[in-house]
């Protein structure tokens, strides 16, 4: 058995990590930290994983306690990986970090969007993006793995074919995306409360506003992947790619559902052309659905599994591509875990579902 640490164990991220690892065959949880309920059970605060994990309590953030791990999986807030992972890369075997402190290649685009530099910009270049369909090459022999969040993964999965083709122009990119109110943390706020999300449906990270207008923090990551290669390099063809991103927040748990328009290169690019263009290049890929059914979130709520379709409207020539996933499992600790499996030579597909929850 593969020994497993959970850094950050009482999020979302962290109670859904430590789910999947209960259905995985070769990974123990040996240590869950979570430095809010240090001593509390993991079972009176999560119930649901009261069966398998009957006496695991909480442990204090030190990444001592993760000596002699496979794999630590670090489900922190932004900010927190940074001052850990460089201790923690010598204390275990691979560092899945699930924040967006090492998803970013260039240092300087820490302050303009997270408000402050990073704190091990030596690291950058050796973190591993972990978005498996689109960057496998550079998961080998990784010991750093920077696991994109879901906006990035929804949005990335749906675009990227379309640009390494050459099938899209790479500026003017719009992406137009739904989150459920897990994605929000487990942590109370004034804005996702239940009377506040009920019956509403609100867009948030807008860009534009007064004040800092950039828009949301992931606009420049979603830039990064799209105008990125397979084997990391720049794409020849996509120049300099631009996204506008606006997220909002729907009134459920789970999911994503990722509108993302492109203006086509070809005007012969037609929906039968944009739907062979994503199953060609997603045709080996187990957790990519291709087909001309509008993806749904209740459609991947609980799996691993990333439903895409296109269409191009004739009227505006612009391609329409729709990807929805579950904001915690593909979007999050399902994509961590895939990440960690191909680190350690495993299946990819090892302890993860592609069949969702339904109803």
């Amino acid at each position: 058995m593969m020994k497993i640490a959970v850094i950050g164990a009482s999020g979302f991220t962290g109670a859904e990590l430590l789910r999947l690892c209960a259905n995985h065959p070769d990974f123990s949880v040996v240590v869950a930290t979570g430095e809010t309920q240090v001593g509390a059970a993991v079972a009176d605060l999560y119930p649901s994983l009261a069966a398998y994990y009957p006496n695991l309590s909480y442990a204090p953030t030190d990444p001592a306690a993760a000596d002699g791990c496979d794999v630590a999986f670090l489900g922190l807030p932004h900010g927190a990986s940074q001052t850990l992972v460089p201790d923690l890369l010598n204390r275990v075997g691979h560092v899945v970090d699930l924040a967006a402190d090492f998803r970013l290649r260039d240092e300087g685009l820490y302050p303009t969007w997270y408000g402050e530099p990073h704190a091990a910009p030596d690291l950058l270049a050796e973190a591993a993006y972990g978005l498996p369909e689109l960057f496998r090459p550079g998961l080998a022999g990784a010991r750093l793995v920077a696991s994109p969040g879901c906006y990035p993964t929804a949005a990335s999965l749906a675009l990227a074919p379309f640009l390494r083709a050459g099938l899209v122009e790479p500026a003017g990119l719009v992406v137009d995306a739904a989150s459920g109110v897990s994605g929000a943390g487990r942590p109370p706020k004034p804005n996702t409360t239940f009377c506040t999300v009920d019956e509403d449906f609100t867009a948030y990270g807008l860009a534009g506003s007064p004040g800092d207008g950039l828009g949301h923090r992931h606009t420049p990551e979603m830039e990064q992947v799209l105008g990125t290669a397979v084997d990391g390099s720049a794409l020849s063809a996509a120049g300099d790619v631009s996204v506008l991103f606006t997220p909002h927040l729907a009134p459920m748990n789970r999911g994503i559902l990722a509108t993302c328009y492109a203006r086509p290169t070809d005007d012969a690019l037609d929906t039968a052309g944009a739907l062979a263009a994503l199953a060609e290049a997603y045709a080996d890929e187990p957790f990519v659905v291709v087909s001309d059914r509008s993806p749904s979130t209740k459609s991947t709520y609980g799996s691993n599994a990333a439903h895409l379709s296109a269409r191009v409207d004739p009227r505006t020539g612009l391609l329409v591509v729709l990807s929805a996933v579950d904001n915690l499992v593909k979007g999050a600790s399902g994509q961590a875990v895939q990440c960690a499996n191909a680190l350690l030579g495993l299946d990819e597909a090892t302890g993860l579902s592609t069949v969702g929850v339904y109803p």
